[in-house]
């Protein structure tokens, strides 16, 4: 097949979550289809790796872009039927440049990256199949970010105006997509509850690059204290909130039972309230680092107290492919299909939170299996290796090629496939 991926950002270097996920499916579908890539360059950010893309695939190009300014509630933003976080991504002329890109070149397919890109195939370029990869469903996430966030009341109102606005559009973009990729089945559920019940949704979890996240590929050894690791945007609200609720309910409980507990706090961008978390007793707040491996080795286990939902978590995978144990809410592991005592541990409750990690803790056996079983577990079919050979036989199955009078089937069966090996645990 021939695809156009178009993505509102360069995805490299690999240093943010959803430039894992885009960056590796964009890689995998090229090894099986021939794929060009149209992305957004912002400030010019990113153009220094238009080579990297150019390693696998076919065409590349990069479209200068700026980001208009946040507009003014009246009458920028109330009269216009977009919600903001959605116009804050829109490009004039662009549809215009796309619809001129999908006549030269004749593609069978466009896969593009989230619903802000979906606004230049609603009312142009509306006869080729979309496919659109989610990395979180967008409405979902905001409700769950206004249940959890401490918003002002001014933030509350204006989040209100975008709630509904961004529920049309989620609606509109359920009627054109040929087919929304999730990531996880709770996703499925909401699009399906909320959206649309008979759009075309399917799950496609989150992955890890084998080739460098395994045991041995640190050589820095596990801490000779109990230490527990939180890894991810420092910015970012869910971190935030997750970050917030352990401290205020587990950390002190839990140092009750492991007084010489150390917690490393793993991420770019620590906003204020996370930086003075290093204040505490035997609690290191690094900020960016160039390598995160030697931490998830230095690190018992990971923590991810989260409790705001969407999409799945790519420290989960990791840390599992780096050999670290995980204890998590079933919010922070959803849609990875991990099962507690078995190759992860779950709890919801602070209570639950506080005595599963101990418990792992205090017993090396209880570490050394839920370790081994969680890297079979992500070698057996969290690989972005598998991943993306699903998501092509997915899309070869599902859309046909301009010119292929075949019959195909409607209905996606993932194909078996070989798990990598093991890497020395």
């Amino acid at each position: 097949m021939k695809i156009l991926v178009f993505y509102p950002y360069v995805p490299y270097p690999l240093d943010r979550g959803t430039y894992q996920r885009t960056f590796h499916l964009l890689r995998e579908l090229s090894r099986e289809h021939d794929v060009d890539l149209l992305a957004l360059v912002e400030k010019g950010e990113g153009m220094e790796h238009k080579a990297v893309f150019e390693q696998f695939c076919k065409r590349v190009d990069l479209v200068p872009f700026q980001h208009p300014d946040w507009p003014r509630l009246f009458p920028n933003r109330l009269c216009n039927s977009l919600p903001t976080s959605i116009a804050h991504w829109s490009v004039p002329g662009l549809s215009k440049e796309i619809e001129s890109i999908l006549h030269e070149r004749h593609y069978d397919l466009v896969h593009c990256c989230d619903i802000v890109l979906a606004q230049y195939f609603l009312k142009r370029n509306t006869t080729i199949p979309l496919s659109i990869d989610r990395s979180r469903v967008d409405l979902q996430f905001q409700l769950a970010e206004h249940n959890r966030m401490n918003f002002s009341w001014k933030t509350k109102l204006l989040r209100y105006e975008g709630y509904a606005k961004m529920l049309l559009y989620e609606k509109a973009v359920a009627r054109r997509a040929s087919l929304e990729v999730v990531c996880g089945i709770d996703d499925e559920i909401f699009v399906r509850r909320w959206i649309s019940r008979s759009a075309s949704v399917q799950v496609l979890v989150n992955g890890v690059d084998l080739d460098y996240f395994y045991p041995t590929s640190s050589t820095v050894p596990r801490a000779a204290s109990p230490t527990v690791l939180f890894c991810g945007a420092m910015d970012y609200n869910p971190n935030i909130d997750a970050l917030r609720w352990y401290f205020a309910n587990v950390h002190d409980a839990l140092r009750i039972k492991i007084p010489d507990l150390q917690v490393l706090i793993v991420g770019k961008n620590p906003v204020v309230e996370i930086q003075k978390y290093g204040e505490k007793t035997n609690v290191i707040v690094t900020g960016g680092v160039p390598d995160v491996r030697p931490f998830y080795r230095r690190a018992w286990m990971q923590i991810v107290p989260l409790r705001i939902g969407g999409g799945s978590r790519l420290k989960i995978v990791e840390s599992l492919a780096m050999g670290t144990p995980v204890v998590s809410t079933t919010i922070g592991a959803q849609g990875l299909g991990l099962v507690h005592n078995d190759d992860i541990l779950l709890g919801d409750t602070p209570e639950e939170f506080v005595n599963q990690t101990a418990r792992a803790l205090q017993d090396e056996s209880l570490r050394e299996r839920i370790k081994v079983k969680g890297l079979e577990t992500v070698c057996s079919r969290l690989s972005w290796k598998t991943l993306g050979h699903q998501l092509s036989e997915l899309y070869r199955n599902r859309f046909k090629p301009a010119g292929d009078k075949t019959k195909r089937p409607g209905v996606f069966s993932i194909a078996s496939t070989p798990p990598p090996s093991v890497k020395q645990i």
